[in-house]
């Protein structure tokens, strides 16, 4: 038997030369881009977090890798945190000890994909693209929209006293 030269990515269903590697060297390449050319940069933690959503088998395969991702696109799509670099007070909230379940993820993660990025030539039609591809992503997350609000809510909180304590 003839493998085809195009398999889908088990993530977010991309057909691509070795699936999951395929899609993965695209993202790879995104990534290059986003550190060698500093306008592209703007949108980096809206591309990552897409992306691990996409992926969570390899990106969120704890409950707190997967607060990571959705809160931070919930921080950045509902409440305008930066695009570039995301919510700092996530991070330090992750950084401790944050005892969380992991809930059930969707099968279907947007109909959007890495490869709906990558074509961009300006970074303003990148920061476009990675917008679309975003929320796309988060509308495929609807039903952990409020666990996502619950994390995100949980670590404004917790981040004036931890401020105060440095």
């Amino acid at each position: 038997m003839i493998r085809p030269p195009y398999e889908p990515c088990p993530g977010c269903g991309l057909l691509a030369p070795g699936g999951a590697a395929g899609c993965q060297a695209i993202f790879d390449e995104l990534l290059a881009r986003d550190f060698s050319e500093p306008l592209y940069f703007r949108v980096h933690r809206l591309l990552v977090d897409t992306y691990c959503l996409q992926h969570p088998e390899r990106y969120c395969k704890s409950a707190k890798s997967l607060a990571a991702h959705l809160v931070g696109l919930c921080s950045i799509l509902e409440r305008g945190a930066s695009r570039a670099v995301g919510e700092e007070a996530l991070r330090r909230w992750l950084d401790g000890r944050t005892a969380i379940d992991k809930p059930e993820l969707p099968a279907l993660r947007g109909e959007l994909t890495v490869t709906d990025v990558r074509g961009a030539a300006t970074p303003e039609a990148h920061a476009a693209a990675v917008e679309r591809w975003a929320r796309s992503t988060w509308q495929a997350y609807s039903t952990l929209h409020g666990v996502a609000r619950q994390w995100l809510e949980q670590a404004l909180a917790t981040e004036p006293a931890r401020a105060g304590a440095r």
